[in-house]
């Protein structure tokens, strides 16, 4: 069994609060990510449903860039949205980025805790070097 490896959170998040979870866990070769969101520097970015999937899967495919990880290696992925009625915008771009390697998904709505319009995690597989 390998280690767990942790990526650290933002240092801080709406409203200057500290988050108490890691951004991602790695483990025999799995990578979980948490939540993300259309946040930069703390706030949530505004906009469409459209401009906060594109920051979301930004965010996203940062951590797994950090962790060596790419959108090959997603497994599955899930997705909440605040309003059913932002799936079809918010599914054309999500198409952009896993159109080639798909996995599987579930999208729900759901109220998020902070005021965005969309939130997705991801569990991704790359078999461990020997």
């Amino acid at each position: 069994m390998s280690d767990i490896k942790r990526y650290g959170a933002e240092k801080s998040g709406a409203g200057g609060q500290n988050l108490p979870f890691a951004r991602a866990v790695e483990a025999d070769g799995w990578l979980y990510v948490s939540g993300q969101v259309a946040m930069k520097n703390g706030e949530i970015v505004p906009g469409s449903i459209v401009e906060q999937t594109r920051v979301t899967i930004e965010n996203l495919l940062a951590i797994l860039e950090e962790a060596g990880y790419g959108t090959e290696h997603i497994v599955r992925v899930g997705v909440w949205l605040d309003d059913p009625r932002d799936f079809w915008s918010f599914n054309g771009v999500y198409k952009e980025y896993f159109g080639e390697h798909p996995p599987a998904r579930a999208c729900v709505q759901s109220r998020l805790m902070i005021d965005g319009k969309v939130e997705i995690d991801c569990v991704c597989y790359k078999a461990p070097e020997a």
